[in-house]
């Protein structure tokens, strides 16, 4: 695996250089677009909408459409907002990771020391498991800066990116408009039924589907057959009544 940042994590006055590795991958399949007539791949070209002829990439500016037209940017003005280049992960301060909520988070990078950052490392990694908190700090990724929380995970130290407040949306946009009324009694099998749901999270036993199922046909046809995919079909209560519907939830998961 290779690292895609090195730097270093700065806890008070210690800094601890380390490299940071992706944490994920997508599951989903890398398909490609075909002309389905010969299979040759679909290649984008960058179009003048008015010309319709293509534009050599040297002749392409970028430009934010203010009111009727557009303001053009040019290097000049990216460099006067580019963030400094920074080679440190400065921690601002430290908080409860249980209090940031999940629509912050983006993608996560772990972490690896340099040798002779080994004991400032594990010293960081042990007093944020002993504490239970994460650090919050702000670092230099391809030119942007990002916010990110620093918390520890399988006895490494994770950095996870997230999203400045400014990022999102305002929920009043898709607020109900009208008061609801739940009864007592729909509430309580609400919750009776959540009670019979819950169990420990255990990420393993839930698969991306979808792909798997995709790859199978991909296979079959490969070999000239046809796979035989078991749709799960969503299945639909008898009744209309919320009140029924929560019951028969309840009776069907005893």
């Amino acid at each position: 695996m290779r690292s895609i940042w090195n730097g270093s994590i700065g806890f008070g006055l210690v800094n601890i250089p380390v490299k940071l590795y992706s944490g994920v991958h997508s599951s989903s399949l890398d398909l490609d677009m075909l002309d389905e007539r010969d299979h040759a791949n679909i290649r984008f070209k960058r179009v003048n909408e008015k010309t319709h002829k293509e534009v050599a990439y040297e002749h392409i500016v970028k430009g934010y459409f203010l009111k009727d037209r557009y303001i053009v940017l040019d290097e000049h003005d990216f460099e006067e907002v580019k963030p400094e280049k920074t080679k440190l992960i400065e921690i601002e301060n430290f908080v409860n990771i249980a209090e940031i909520s999940p629509i912050y988070y983006e993608t996560s990078y772990y972490t690896q020391p340099d040798t002779q950052g080994k004991r400032a490392y594990v010293l960081l990694l042990k007093a944020l498991m002993k504490s239970k908190m994460a650090g919050v700090a702000r670092f230099v990724l391809r030119n942007s800066e990002n916010l990110c929380v620093i918390h520890p995970m399988n006895g490494i130290i994770v950095i996870t990116k997230i999203r400045f407040q400014e990022e999102i949306r305002d929920t009043k946009e898709v607020e109900l408009k009208e008061a609801v009324t739940i009864n007592p009694k729909e509430l309580e099998v609400g919750l009776a039924l959540i009670k019979q749901y819950t169990s420990a999270f255990n990420i393993d036993s839930f698969k991306n589907d979808y792909s798997n199922e995709l790859l199978k046909i991909i296979n079959a046809k490969a070999k000239g057959k046809r796979a035989t995919v078991k749709k799960i079909k969503p299945k639909k209560a008898v009744s209309e009544d919320l009140y029924d519907q929560l019951m028969e939830s309840l009776n069907k998961r005893a």
